[in-house]
């Protein structure tokens, strides 16, 4: 682990039987991003790109618009997102907090406490 001084991992589970099982803060930070991304009226995190090209980067452009911080067992998440025309900022930021803090408790049981949103832009092109 000390060759990868930049990331920062957390132990999930612990079991001296069979082992540990770690997960690195850019993973929590990729389940929000996708999570967030998938609320019709989100057009991207900001700073990423569309959603059609994701599987072809690296995590680092997955990643862009997301800070996560964890601290024990707790979670706490800050996004950035651009929104699309037309859709109500505060119920889809709210859909978005939901699939957000359930993506990622789901995924690594750990306990979110907080998903924050900036509201980064409105995307023009898009529309309902």
């Amino acid at each position: 682990m000390e060759k990868e001084l930049s990331k920062n991992t957390y132990v999930l589970q612990e079991d001296e039987n069979i082992g540990t099982v770690q997960i690195a803060d850019e993973v929590v930070a990729m389940i929000a991003s996708l999570a967030a991304t998938e609320v019709d009226g989100v057009s991207a995190m900001a700073g990423n790109i569309s959603n059609e090209l994701m599987s072809k980067v690296g995590v680092k452009s997955l990643t862009k618009g997301v800070k996560v911080e964890v601290i024990g067992s707790s979670v706490k998440v800050e996004l950035t997102v651009l929104m699309e025309y037309g859709y109500n900022i505060p119920g889809t930021s709210r859909k978005v907090q939901e699939r957000v803090k359930n993506a990622i408790e789901n995924m690594t049981g750990l306990k979110v406490t907080d998903v924050n949103i900036r509201i980064a832009g409105v995307n023009m092109n898009a529309g309902k």
